[in-house]
C-alpha cells in the first residue's frame, strides 16, 4: 500500500469498476428491497442537501445489498418544466432568437437536443458522490414509458369525475405567464407600506378607512368586510360605501375572518386577487372582478385611466389620484411578506384562470387511514402530524401550467368550446363519433410536473403493464425526502399510488433535516454561503471558489462582499478531502428530522479518520503478509487483548446495525467511529505489539494476533463499507485473501452479523483495568512534564487479589505501553517514595518524582506559565468589571468572556497544585 492516503487515486477506478461490472443491479435473489431516488431536476447540479439524502440512501442501499436482499435502487430525473423551459430561451436569446420565433414543435426539438447534450450533469455528479443505483434502468418523466403512464391517470381520473377544468385563483407569474406551486414561490420579509384609505359611506354620514400593501387591487374591490361582534361598526353591517376612484357601490359585510384588534378593523374584499378574500367572496356570494391581465396590467375591467398601466405603475397613480381626492388618510412604513417566483424573482400575483385541477378530496381520506393504520410510517414520527394537518385541510390541486416543456394535457376543443379527453385526437374521433368536419384544438397547457412525479414509485417500473419489476420491487421499502416536499410529493405519491396500484408506495418515509451553514444559516447564493459537494471532495482553489460563489450576482457591491467572506473564510480555498470523509460527514449529522449545520472542520476530522484507517490496514498488512495467520487450521491462541477486540468488534456491529436500521445514521457512525479509532487503532493495535514482538510469545499466541488483527479489520472495512464505499474497497481488495474471504466486490459480501456468544465480558473487565493503568500513568507524565520516553518505576498499593492477578497476567502490557521500568506491588503498610499519584477504582498508581525532572527548571517554567495566566485573568475579569462592556456587548460575547473566566480560574488552580507537589519534592 502506498504510504499516504490519496482518494482521487482510487475512487474514480473503483466506481468504474463497479458500474462496469453490473454490481448495481438487482440479484435476483432474497428479499426484495428497493428505493426510488427522490427525481433531481434534469437542469441541476448536486447541492448539499442532494448530496446528504443521496448519501443516506446509498447507505441503506449498500447495507441492505449486503445483507443478501434483493436490491434495487431506481434512478432517474425530473424534466423540470419551468427550470428546463428557462434554461434553453436562456440559450435561445444569447442567438437572438426566442421560442416563439421557432414555434412549439421546434422548440421542443431544442430541448430534447440540450437534455442530451447537458442534461446529464446531476448524474456524472451522482456518481463521484459514490451512489450505487442501477444506472441500467435510469427514467426521465418525459420517456416514452412515462408518457404513457401519465396519459393513462389523466384519462383515468377524468373519466371517473376527479379531473376538472375551472376558473379560480392561483399563483400567477407575471413573467413567465404561467400558474406555479406554493412550492416555487418564495416568500421573505421585505420593507413595504401599509396604505390607509377612506371609503365613503353611500348614505353620506361618514367613512370607513381601510388598510393595503396593494392599492391597485382597490380597482376590484367588491366588498369591505368586518368582524360581526365589533360593535364600532355592527350598525353599518349591510350598508354601501362608494369605492373611490369607480362608479360602484360595494356592500359592508361580516365575516368572522376579520381580525377587528388589527388596524381598524375593516377589510377591503378582493377576490379576483387574494386568496384569503376569494374565500370570503365565496361566503359571502360577492362579484369577482380581475382588473390585472396575464402580464399584470391593469385591465379593461379598471376605470379606463389605468388600463394598461403596470401593476407598480398603477399603485403610484391610484395613490396620488385618492391623495389628491382627501381619501388617503396616512402611510406607515411596513414590513411585509413578498411572494417572489423562485425562478423568474417577480412578485407573484394570486390570479383568477381557467386551469386543470384533481379532486384531491375523494383521495385524502384512504391516503390518510394508511398512515393511521402504521401501513405507512414516518421517521421522525411528528411529521405524521405535519401530513395530517395538509391532508384533512386538503385544497384541489392546480395540474395545469402554461408552458411548452412538460406532458401536454391530453384534451381537445371543438369551436364550441367543447372538452374531449383521449391519448390523441385520433382516439377522441373515434371515442366521441367526431367527424372530420369538425376542427380539433389541443390544449396548450401541460402538466404540473409534480403530477407526473406523483407515478414515480410505479411509473418506473413498467405500469400501466404488469411487469415483473412491479411485481417485485412495488411497494418500494422507504422514500427518504425533505419535510418542504410531504404534501407536493409524498402525500399525492400516495393518493395516486393507492387509487391506481391498490397498495402503498413505500412503507416508510424517511424525513431528513435542512442542511445549514456552519452558523446554522440556510445556504443561499445571496449570502455566499453554499457550498458544492463535488468541490469538497475534489478540492477548488481560492480564486475559483470565490468565482463560484459570486457567479450570476447582479450588484456588484454584493459580488465584493461574497468574495471578501469567501477569501475569510478559505483563504486557500478548499482542500480535496475525498469522498469517504464528506459522506461520512454526512452520516455523522443525520440525527432524524433536525437541521443539519454543516461545518468544514468536522470533514477535515475524518479525512483524518480515513488516514487513520489506511495507516491501521498498513500496519495490519506488514505484519501479516507472508505470515501464517491461522487460515490453514493450524494451533491458535487467542490473547487477552484479542479476545477483547473481538468481543467489542460483537457490540460494535450490533450498534452500527441498529442504527442503520433505525435511521440513526448518526449513532451508527458514532458506533464505528469510536470502535475503530478509540479501541481498535488506539488500543489494540498496541497491544498486538508486545505479543508480535516477544521472544516469549509461543508460535500459536502470534498467530492468534496476526489472525485477529486481520480478521477484525476486514470485518470493519465490511461494516464501514455503506458509509465510506471507496477506501473500504481499496483495502479490502488487498486484506480478504490473508482474512481467509473469497469474493470480487466488498459490495456484495455478506454484512456482519453480531455473534453474541463472542462478547467477552471477563475480557473487557480486564483489558479496561489495563487501560485505566496506562492512562493513569500518562496522565502523570503529562503533568509533570516528563518525557514519553522515560522508562519509569511504578508502585501500585491498596489493590485486592482481582488487581494483582490482573498485574500477574498482563505485566507485559503494562511494561510496554506505559513506557515502564518496573512495576513493584507495596505491601499492607510498605511506605512508597514521595510520588505522583493515579487512582484505578481503590488501586493507586503510584510514580515517584525524585531524580525524574529538574526541580528548579519546572518551578522556573510554571512560575512563568502562573505569572502569564494571572495576567490574562486579570485582563478578563477588568473587561467583566466594566458596565458599560456588560451592558451593551451581545450576550454571546458576554457569556464567551464568562467562560474563558472559568476556564482559565480552573487552569490556575491545577497549575498551583502541580507547582505545590514539584516543590515539595
Amino acid at each position: 500500500m502506498d504510504k499516504t492516503y490519496q482518494p482521487q487515486a482510487l475512487e474514480t477506478h473503483w466506481y468504474e469498476t463497479w458500474e462496469a461490472r453490473g454490481y448495481f443491479a438487482p440479484s435476483g435473489k432474497g428479499e426484495p428491497y428497493s428505493i426510488m431516488i427522490p427525481p433531481p431536476n434534469v437542469t441541476g447540479s448536486l447541492h448539499m442537501g442532494h448530496g446528504f439524502q443521496e448519501s443516506i440512501m446509498d447507505a441503506l442501499i449498500r447495507y441492505h445489498r449486503m445483507c443478501g436482499k434483493n436490491t434495487l435502487w431506481q434512478v432517474g430525473t425530473d424534466h423540470a418544466g419551468i427550470a428546463t423551459q428557462m434554461v434553453v430561451e436562456r440559450l435561445l436569446e444569447t442567438e437572438g432568437v426566442s421560442r416563439h420565433d421557432l414555434g412549439r414543435e421546434k422548440f421542443i426539438e431544442k430541448v430534447w437536443d440540450w437534455k442530451h447534450h447537458s442534461g446529464g450533469n446531476i448524474t456524472r455528479q451522482l456518481r463521484r458522490l459514490g451512489a450505487s443505483p442501477d444506472w441500467s434502468r435510469e427514467r426521465f418523466t418525459m420517456d416514452d414509458g412515462f408518457y404513457k403512464a401519465v396519459q393513462e391517470v389523466f384519462i383515468k381520473l377524468y373519466d371517473d369525475g376527479l379531473i376538472y377544468r375551472g376558473k379560480r385563483l392561483v399563483n400567477w407569474d407575471p413573467k413567465l405567464h404561467t400558474a406555479i406551486s406554493d412550492l416555487e414561490v418564495i416568500s421573505e420579509e421585505e420593507q413595504g407600506h401599509l396604505w390607509h384609505f377612506r371609503y365613503p359611506l353611500s348614505s353620506g354620514d361618514g367613512h370607513l378607512t381601510v388598510a393595503t400593501t396593494r392599492p391597485e387591487t382597490m380597482l376590484g374591490d367588491t366588498a369591505v368586510a368586518v368582524h360581526p361582534e365589533d360593535e364600532r361598526y355592527r350598525d353599518l353591517i349591510g350598508q354601501t360605501l362608494k369605492l373611490p376612484l369607480t362608479d360602484r357601490e360595494i356592500p359592508i359585510i361580516a365575516d368572522d375572518y376579520v381580525d377587528r384588534d388589527f388596524g381598524t378593523g375593516c377589510v377591503k374584499i378582493t377576490p379576483a386577487h387574494d386568496f384569503n378574500d376569494y374565500e370570503m367572496g365565496q361566503r359571502h356570494q360577492l362579484d369577482v372582478i380581475n382588473v390585472l391581465d396575464a402580464d399584470a396590467r391593469i385591465n379593461a375591467s379598471a376605470p379606463a385611466k389605468y388600463r394598461g398601466m403596470d401593476r407598480f405603475e398603477a399603485r403610484k397613480q391610484v395613490v396620488a389620484d385618492l391623495d389628491q381626492l382627501g381619501l388617503l388618510e396616512k402611510v406607515d412604513d411596513h414590513k411585509l411578506k413578498v411572494p417572489r417566483g423562485d425562478r423568474s424573482g417577480v412578485v407573484i400575483e394570486p390570479y383568477l384562470t381557467y386551469q386543470w385541477y384533481v379532486k384531491t378530496e375523494p383521495l385524502a381520506q384512504e391516503a390518510i387511514e394508511k398512515v393511521e393504520d402504521g401501513s405507512i410510517q414516518f421517521v421522525p414520527k411528528q411529521y405524521a402530524n405535519m401530513y395530517f394537518s395538509w391532508m384533512r385541510d386538503i385544497q384541489d390541486w392546480c395540474i395545469s401550467r402554461q408552458l411548452w416543456w412538460g406532458h401536454r394535457i391530453p384534451a381537445w376543443y371543438d369551436d364550441q368550446g367543447e372538452v374531449y379527453v383521449g391519448r390523441d385526437e385520433a382516439e377522441v374521433r373515434r371515442k366521441h363519433q367526431l367527424g372530420d368536419d369538425i376542427r380539433l384544438q389541443q390544449d396548450e397547457d401541460v402538466l404540473d410536473t409534480w403530477f407526473s412525479s406523483g407515478l414515480w414509485t410505479f411509473g418506473t417500473l413498467g405500469w400501466p403493464e404488469q411487469s415483473p419489476d412491479l411485481e417485485t420491487f412495488h411497494p418500494s421499502s422507504v422514500l427518504v425526502t425533505a419535510f418542504d416536499i410531504i404534501f407536493f410529493w409524498v402525500a399525492r405519491m400516495i393518493m395516486l399510488t393507492l387509487y391506481f396500484r391498490k397498495e402503498i408506495p413505500f412503507h416508510t418515509v424517511y424525513i431528513t433535516g435542512l442542511v445549514r451553514d456552519g452558523h446554522g444559516q440556510k445556504m443561499s447564493k445571496s449570502k455566499g454561503n453554499v457550498l458544492d459537494p463535488i468541490d469538497l471532495i475534489d478540492g477548488i482553489d481560492l480564486e475559483a471558489l470565490v468565482q463560484k460563489r459570486s457567479e450570476g450576482m447582479m450588484l456588484p457591491q454584493l459580488r465584493n462582499k461574497i468574495a471578501a467572506q469567501t477569501r475569510k473564510e478559505f483563504p486557500e480555498g478548499l482542500a480535496p478531502y475525498g469522498t469517504d470523509a464528506l459522506r461520512y460527514t454526512y452520516y455523522s449529522l443525520a440525527s432524524t428530522g433536525r437541521d443539519i449545520k454543516f461545518d468544514v472542520g468536522r470533514i477535515e476530522g475524518f479525512r483524518n479518520f480515513c488516514n487513520k484507517i489506511w495507516n491501521a490496514a498498513r500496519y495490519v498488512l506488514m505484519n501479516t503478509q507472508d505470515r501464517d495467520c491461522g487460515q490453514d487450521g493450524g494451533a491458535v491462541e487467542l490473547s487477552l487483548a484479542d479476545r477483547w477486540i473481538i468481543s467489542r468488534l460483537q457490540q460494535a456491529e450490533q450498534a452500527v446495525t441498529e442504527g442503520i436500521e433505525t435511521y440513526r445514521f448518526d449513532l451508527a457512525s458514532q458506533a464505528l467511529y469510536e470502535f475503530v479509532w478509540n479501541e481498535y487503532c488506539d488500543w489494540y493495535l498496541e497491544l498486538s505489539k508486545p505479543m508480535l514482538w516477544s521472544d516469549t510469545a509461543s508460535d500459536a499466541q502470534k498467530t492468534g494476533t496476526r489472525r485477529t488483527l486481520i480478521r477484525v479489520l476486514e470485518t470493519v472495512l465490511r461494516l464501514a463499507h455503506p458509509f465510506m464505499p471507496f477506501i473500504t474497497e481499496e483495502i479490502w481488495q488487498r486484506v480478504k485473501t490473508l482474512a481467509g474471504v473469497e469474493g470480487d466486490s466488498i459490495m456484495l459480501a455478506p454484512y456482519p452479523v453480531a455473534d453474541v456468544d463472542k462478547i467477552d465480558q471477563a475480557a473487557t473487565a480486564d483489558i479496561e483495568w489495563v487501560k485505566k493503568v496506562i492512562i493513569a500513568v500518562r496522565n502523570i507524565r503529562g503533568e509533570m512534564n516528563i518525557s514519553p520516553a522515560k522508562a519509569l518505576p511504578v508502585y501500585f498499593q491498596n489493590g485486592g487479589a482481582g488487581d494483582q492477578r490482573r498485574l500477574q497476567e498482563n505485566r507485559q502490557f503494562l511494561l510496554k505501553l506505559a513506557s515502564l521500568e518496573s512495576i513493584t506491588w507495596l505491601a499492607q503498610g510498605e511506605q512508597a517514595p514521595l510520588s505522583a499519584t493515579g487512582l484505578v477504582d481503590d488501586m493507586e498508581v503510584l510514580v515517584p518524582m525524585s531524580g525524574l525532572i529538574d526541580k528548579d527548571a519546572e518551578l522556573a517554567r510554571l512560575d512563568r506559565e502562573l505569572d502569564k495566566l494571572n495576567k490574562d485573568l486579570a485582563r478578563v475579569q477588568g473587561k467583566l468589571s466594566n458596565s458599560k462592556f456588560v451592558d451593551k456587548a451581545p450576550e454571546a460575547v458576554v457569556q464567551k468572556e464568562r467562560d474563558k473566566l472559568a476556564e482559565m480560574r480552573g487552569a490556575l488552580g491545577k497549575l498551583k497544585e502541580q507547582r505545590g507537589k514539584i516543590a515539595s519534592l
